[in-house]
């Protein structure tokens, strides 16, 4: 992880996922600065490389599964992991991961609006 004033760089080439969204979750709400403070959004922007070289531990690819509730009985979705990233990408695996990561409070979309993440 780099850091400028306001800018973090974090490579996730070789990486956990977790790892990444952790790493990415603390600098978005700046809990590694001396100034936190939970309420305020401290406005710092943080960039994630190299999305699509994230490591996956084995056979994870196959044996996590996400699931949702559409709300009508009955009706439990289910997928693996592998099948979520060749739908939707690792960029919005890895966002999903870091907006989990975050309070789920006013300041999450905020905080959401200032992670870029390219693939």
């Amino acid at each position: 992880m780099t850091s400028t004033e306001q800018n973090y760089t974090i490579d996730a080439a070789g990486q956990a996922l977790g790892r990444i969204a952790s790493q990415a979750a603390v600098a978005l709400r700046g809990k590694n600065s001396p100034t936190f403070k939970p309420h305020l959004n401290p406005g710092i922007k943080v960039k994630i490389i190299n999305a699509s070289k994230i490591k996956l531990a084995h056979g994870k690819r196959d044996t996590k599964t996400y699931w949702r509730h559409t709300g009508y009985p009955g009706s439990e979705r289910t997928e693996t992991l592998g099948h979520r990233l060749d739908r939707q990408g690792p960029a919005d695996l890895v966002k999903e991961a870091v907006r989990g990561m975050l309070p789920a409070n006013r300041l999450r979309a905020q905080l959401l609006k200032q992670l870029t993440i390219e693939a």
